[in-house]
């Protein structure tokens, strides 16, 4: 019996259309298609994009109790939709049933958090001018005002709680937006857009469009948006910024994020699921997924060990299961450029302590030691279900080895030093330090984002918030 391929429309200026064109959506694990999106064509973009700019004036119009309202109906329906969008990630995303789970939650607080942010943030202050001879006469006030359209870009990972972090600050900023879903995951996207279409946001308030690159070029280089908002591959992101005029852009471009381990840490169980948790969970498809392990040399075996004991037991596997922690690369292809990478490091001398084997779109939670340096697996964001345990002697150098990277997103750091966590909090070229936990620690309503290759700005909801606003002073001579 043939499965019944659904087909979801595409959201121009709130309402739902369908076009002539449609991108197939699979099943992650299976490789069935399973579902259609309608595709957005330049036509369509200009439509969009025009009806953006018109709603600007009304968008920055909303009083607080108006957005809080929208924002608040969302939160509402989100839970009703829980175990609908729980599904969508497991078959959409490839999630495990955990996570999936985790993420439905979380893009239900990131609503609640701009929800509550409407009413929490100052509007503007009081800036004294009479600060010379000159302006004895004059005061000053400052308001934050939407900083007008906006373009959003989201990834393919984190389908509906990193779409939820550009859609739901745009919404509490007073901007509209028009933003394009990653392909491979586009219908978690469109279903925030259909809880949209139910709320009183203005005409033209929001678009949701699934597209060709060469169509969505122009969310980059249009300059009626005035802020574009991408999350995805570095090399992408920054061509973007250097093609995109005179906006404001905010970068999250991921990272290879390292943990470090001192030798006045309990190496408990705990630990080790919290490593392995961090590494591999949803196949390592993270941002901040733990991708460097740092032992200090006096616990450097007993780790290995433990760790190296618990990943044998771990398998990457369906994800509609309960019991999986690691399920599907997003695609093949992937999966091929990471098992290429992995073979080439044992080919310079690194060995496989776990895994290593790939099948299909399922690559075995892997654990590498000895890694050359030069290589990509080292070098890269793996993106992928693989870790690196590396042993360091000396604080500070351990230190060192974590700056080496051209990634600067998070990183953790386990010590019962207070001296120690400054030194690192001091020390360390990154966006986030995590003391006593993995870099891969993120709540919804903390500032997110990194240094160097790993982006520019950052993502929460009060930072993007205020990323969306500008300041706008009144002068007022008495």
């Amino acid at each position: 019996m043939t499965q019944q391929i659904v087909e979801f429309p595409l959201y121009v200026a709130n309402k739902a259309v369908k076009t002539t064109q449609w991108l197939e959506v699979h099943n992650k694990y299976s490789g069935v298609v399973y579902a259609k999106v309608a595709l957005a064509d330049d036509k369509v973009l200009e439509k969009a994009i025009g009806a953006a700019v018109k709603a600007e004036k009304d968008m920055a119009a909303l009083k607080p109790f108006q957005k809080q309202k929208i924002l608040l109906h969302c939160v509402q329906r989100f839970k009703e939709m829980r175990e609908e969008l729980t599904e969508l990630l497991i078959i959409e995303g490839g999630k495990p049933k955990g996570a999936a789970a985790a993420e439905v939650e979380r893009l239900i607080n990131t609503f609640q958090l701009a929800a509550d942010a409407v009413t929490q943030l100052d509007d503007g202050r009081i800036m004294p001018l009479a600060v010379t001879a000159a302006a004895a006469a004059y005061r000053g006030m400052i308001q934050h005002v939407p900083i007008g359209a906006v373009s959003l870009i989201s990834p393919f990972n984190f389908p509906l709680n990193l779409t939820a972090h550009k859609i739901a600050p745009a919404i509490a900023a007073g901007c509209p937006f028009v933003l394009k879903p990653a392909s491979l995951t586009p219908i978690s996207a469109l279903k925030i857009a259909e809880v949209l279409a139910e709320t009183d946001l203005p005409k033209g308030a929001f678009s949701v469009l699934p597209c060709q690159r060469q169509h969505a070029d122009v969310l980059v280089t249009d300059d009626r948006f005035k802020l574009l908002s991408f999350t995805g591959s570095d090399v992408v992101g920054w061509d973007m910024k250097a093609r995109a005029g005179r906006k404001k852009v905010t970068l999250e471009l991921g990272g290879n994020a390292a943990v470090m381990i001192e030798p006045d840490t309990e190496i408990t169980d705990a630990l080790i699921d919290r490593l392995i948790g961090g590494a591999y969970g949803h196949a390592g498809q993270v941002c901040i997924s733990v991708q460097r392990i740092l032992a200090h040399a006096d616990i450097y075996a007993e780790l290995k060990k433990k760790l190296v004991a618990k990943l044998k037991k771990i398998q990457a596997d369906d994800p509609s299961l309960a019991t999986t922690l690691v399920g599907p690369m997003i695609k093949e292809d992937e999966a091929v450029r990471l098992k290429k990478w992995v073979d080439k490091a044992e080919k310079k001398g690194a060995k496989i302590l776990s895994g290593g084997t790939l099948k299909g779109v399922l690559f075995a939670p892997t654990l590498l030691e000895g890694v050359d340096e030069s290589l990509d697996i080292y070098q890269n964001e793996a993106f992928g279900p693989v870790a690196i345990l590396e042993k360091y002697k000396d604080f500070e150098k351990g230190i060192d080895i974590i700056n080496k990277s051209r990634f600067g997103l998070q990183a953790g750091v386990y010590t019962q030093s207070l001296n120690k966590m400054l030194y690192a909090w001091d020390n360390l070229h990154v966006g986030g330090v995590i003391i006593n936990d993995i870099p891969t620690f993120r709540v919804d309503n903390m500032p997110y984002g990194g240094v160097k290759d790993s982006g520019l700005g950052r993502e929460g909801i009060q930072s993007a918030i205020r990323d969306m606003q500008e300041e706008r002073l009144l002068a007022i001579k008495q």
